[in-house]
């Protein structure tokens, strides 16, 4: 080392700190300066100066060993904690002659930890004596961090994550590239692991299908398999996440799932397709149920396979209902914009409700348009307010939207429309496990409270309600069959709910209806028995279902199949499905748990049990609680749309797979670390 004009100082006092191993200390005429070993630099060398600058010197230093700082970090915590001595470390004393500062530099000496210590210090996340950085390893962490929380894949060109990062591990070198072939090995591992639990399972599959945009306009389709596996505990996984060519149609759609439904080998798995779209995706539907029946035929000619979003069904309700009330709507609106427009107005406001008694918990807010639930509100709030709001005028001659009497009780009318949509939408919200039993009684209590509205002697709330009900019809002649069905296979309920609420749907039609869930109920049930639901071959040789009658050469008989069964019946004591009904129902209680229930009742109804399993599993919402109230549906992030197909399947699959394995607390006994200890 060449510095001119310095010499080295002499020592006044014994340099006791750890931290000397990697500086000189010399002499510049009246100043003293510590030089670097490791890149030259020069920082103050006073004694008045400490060592804190020169600990944090080393921590930056790109030159300096990860090994070496690892152990000025121990010695400094050690000896803050009061602990670090000669009986602790195993370590003869340690001296600092001017002769001997190289040798330890070139031949650190190794710090020797207890077992103890060793589990104490990896909790913690402090470097031990002796550590070796794995740069792939923390690649393939950072991404699997990324895709678990949803992080936006330039982070790692972020300048304040690069700081944090090189303070922490200044031998972390950053790659992009890198991170996003470590995001597609994961992804890789992970669709494999989901590939093989999915095979493995006995039940059928229920897909959910929901369309996501974006902010660039861009669409794509999400798969995502709902089942129940052998522990009777409910599973979703996302398959695919797809991105669609802007010009797609319903055909090409059915292609996509096709295509999905066969990379996944689930074709055969599947019982039924819940689409997002009360509406839409008629040819699409058929398009898959036509491919899927020329390979074995569909539970009940397909009648459960097509289902459709309860939710869905909840906010284009709701979407109606402000359709034909916007003009009582944007009254509504733009009244409290005014009131809330200036404080003297507010002022006056308040004292006429309070003179007419208006002590109301709620207050006048403004509504976000595309969320129906904040309009809900507003409007609920501007009923309680109604007779101030009436006066106002009198009081204020430029307040000029005060509402006629009539529509006032279109209103009222209104609010009491989206009060129930709200209330049976945070049913479904509430609910932790949504299993298809328990939308019955809500879907039901609906239907009934539309009949009644469209009873309404007022011409504009009878049309209104007529346009929400012809809606409704519509969802209850596609899905109302499940949805019994899976009623009925709540053992606290069994044929009595149908019965006790189709006779006030239907009145003196009512036995015609509920003669048509029981025989439906007994079709899908008759299948199940003779064995004609089968998946595969595979799977009846495991044992997870009946033998298979699906294939050409069982299919011709199919006849005596369905004679061996019937004539079995009649000399049996009663099938799985008789004994069931015939057993008084569960009582009703708040913890009851329909799928523990059916776990614990599998040995009395092997095959009662199965078809159960099925059908409870059915999703009857594509859509989550984030976009229950909003009038748009799920839209993808800006970071998520940018980057490529394959990469925006890996990250969205990923995070879904990955938010599903149990959470690894770092101890001794965990999976590798990015940093592998040694030990002497």
């Amino acid at each position: 080392m060449e510095i001119s004009n310095e010499i080295p100082a002499k020592k006044t006092k014994r340099l006791t700190s750890v931290v000397w191993n990697h500086f000189e200390r010399v002499r510049k005429a009246d100043a003293q300066y510590a030089v670097c070993l490791h890149c030259k630099k020069k920082l103050s060398g006073s004694s008045n100066s400490g060592t804190t600058h020169l600990r944090n010197h080393l921590v930056r230093c790109l030159k300096r060993s990860n090994y070496d700082v690892s152990q000025i970090l121990s010695a400094k915590r050690k000896r803050k904690d009061g602990t670090l001595g000669q009986s602790n470390l195993g370590l003869t004393t340690i001296t600092y002659e001017e002769g001997k500062i190289k040798d330890e530099i070139l031949s650190p000496i190794p710090l020797k930890y207890e077992q103890e210590q060793m589990k104490d210090e990896i909790n913690q996340t402090i470097s031990l004596g002796s550590i070796k950085f794995d740069q792939e390893r923390s690649w393939s962490d950072l991404a699997r961090m990324i895709m678990i929380h949803g992080y936006p894949l330039a982070m790692v060109d972020h300048v304040g994550f690069k700081i944090f990062v090189k303070n922490l591990q200044p031998m972390f070198e950053f790659d992009s590239n890198a991170i996003e072939l470590d995001c597609l090995t994961i992804y890789g591992k992970e669709k494999q692991k989901v590939y093989e639990s999915i095979r493995q399972i006995h039940g059928r599959i229920n897909l959910a299908v929901d369309m996501w945009g974006s902010p660039d306009s861009s669409e794509y389709i999400c798969l995502t398999a709902n089942y129940i596996d052998e522990d009777w505990m409910m599973q979703k996984r996302m398959l695919n996440f797809v991105s669609l060519d802007p010009s797609h149609t319903d055909d090409t759609l059915s292609e996509v799932i096709i295509k999905c439904l066969t990379d996944w080998a689930i074709d055969h798995k599947l019982f039924s397709i819940t689409f997002d779209d009360c509406m839409a995706y008629e040819v699409m539907v058929f398009r898959i149920k036509d491919w899927l029946s020329q390979n074995r035929p569909l539970l009940k000619n397909g009648e459960l396979f097509d289902m459709r979003c309860i939710i869905h069904l909840l906010k284009s309700t709701a979407q109606e209902v402000m359709e034909e009330f916007r003009g009582v709507i944007r009254k509504i609106r733009e009244s409290i914009r005014y009131i809330k427009s200036e404080q003297a107005i507010l002022v006056k406001f308040n004292e006429i409700a309070h003179q007419v008694g208006i002590n109301s918990d709620k207050h006048l807010i403004l509504d976000c348009p595309v969320q129906w639930n904040s309009t809900y509100m507003m409007l609920e709030a501007a009923i309680e307010y109604k007779r101030a709001l009436c006066l106002m005028q009198d009081h204020d001659p430029s307040y000029s939207m005060s509402l006629s009497e009539t529509e006032w009780e279109w209103a009222s009318s209104m609010v009491g429309y989206l009060k129930f949509l709200f209330e049976f939408t945070n049913v479904f919200m509430g609910n932790r496990c949504h299993t298809s039993n328990i939308y019955f009684p809500e879907i039901c209590d609906m239907h009934i409270q539309l009949i009644e509205w469209s009873k309404n002697p007022d011409d504009f709330l009878s049309s209104a309600t007529l346009k929400m009900k012809d809606k409704f019809d519509w969802y209850w002649r596609k899905c109302s069959l499940a949805l019994a069905i899976s009623a009925v296979l709540d053992p606290r309920f069994k044929m009595k709910l149908v019965e006790y609420y189709y006779r006030q749907i239907y009145g003196s039609n009512a036995p015609d209806r509920i003669k048509e869930v029981s025989d439906g109920l007994r079709e899908v049930f008759n299948e199940y028995s003779m064995g004609l639901t089968l998946l595969d071959e595979d799977s009846a040789r495991s044992g997870g279902s009946l033998p298979s009658t699906s294939n050409g050469t069982r299919d011709k008989l199919k006849g005596f199949d369905k004679f061996l069964y019937e004539t079995s019946q009649s000399q049996s004591m009663g099938s799985d499905l008789d004994k069931y009904l015939e057993e008084p129902v569960f009582p009703r209680n708040y913890d009851f748990s329909i799928l523990n229930w059916w776990k614990v009742h599998t040995p009395r109804y092997p095959i009662l049990s199965m078809m159960a399993r099925d059908v409870l599993g059915i999703p009857v919402s594509t859509l989550g609680p984030d976009v229950a109230f909003s009038n748009r549906g799920r839209v993808l992030d800006q970071d998520r749309s940018a980057v490529s197909p394959d990469i925006r399947e890996a990250l969205m699959c990923g995070q879904d797979w990955l938010k599903m394995e149990p959470r690894v607390t770092v101890t001794l006994s965990s999976s590798p670390l990015p940093l592998a200890v040694e030990t002497s």
